[in-house]
C-alpha cells in the first residue's frame, strides 16, 4: 500500500491554547481512532510552535549553518501529521478532507517515495 503524508498548516501566531476548544480536540481524538480502527495510520504527531524550531542550512561557501528558526520564513507552518497507509490517492484525499475538518485547517496530501 502506498503511504501518504497529511499534514495540518496552521497560520503564524497560532495559539492552541486559544483556538482548539473541547469540541475540535475530541474531533482529532475521533479522527485517531477512526485511522487507527481503519488500519491506516502508521504514525501521527503533532509539531509545537515554530519558534522552537532548529534549522541547519548550507551556505553557498559550503559552511553549515545552525538558525534557530523555521526552515521556511513563510506566513503558515506545518502544525501536525499523519503518516497513512491507503490504498491510493483518492483514500488519502478522503483522509485529508476529515482531518482538515477536524482541525479546523488546511491540509496537505502529498504521497512518500516507496
Amino acid at each position: 500500500m502506498p503511504s501518504y503524508l497529511v499534514g495540518i498548516y496552521r497560520p503564524g501566531g497560532y495559539d492552541p491554547a486559544r483556538a482548539e476548544d473541547v469540541a475540535m480536540l475530541h474531533g482529532i481524538d475521533n479522527l485517531n481512532r477512526e485511522m487507527v480502527a481503519a488500519g491506516v495510520r502508521q504514525f501521527a504527531g503533532g509539531l509545537q510552535s515554530p519558534d522552537r524550531a532548529t534549522s541547519l542550512r548550507w551556505t553557498p561557501e559550503g559552511e553549515l549553518i545552525q538558525d534557530n528558526a523555521v526552515f521556511l520564513r513563510t506566513d503558515m507552518y506545518l502544525g501536525g501529521f499523519w503518516i497513512l497507509n491507503v490504498a491510493d490517492q483518492a483514500e488519502a484525499i478522503a483522509w485529508g478532507r476529515k482531518a482538515a475538518r477536524a482541525c479546523r485547517a488546511g491540509v496537505e496530501v502529498r504521497p512518500l517515495h516507496d
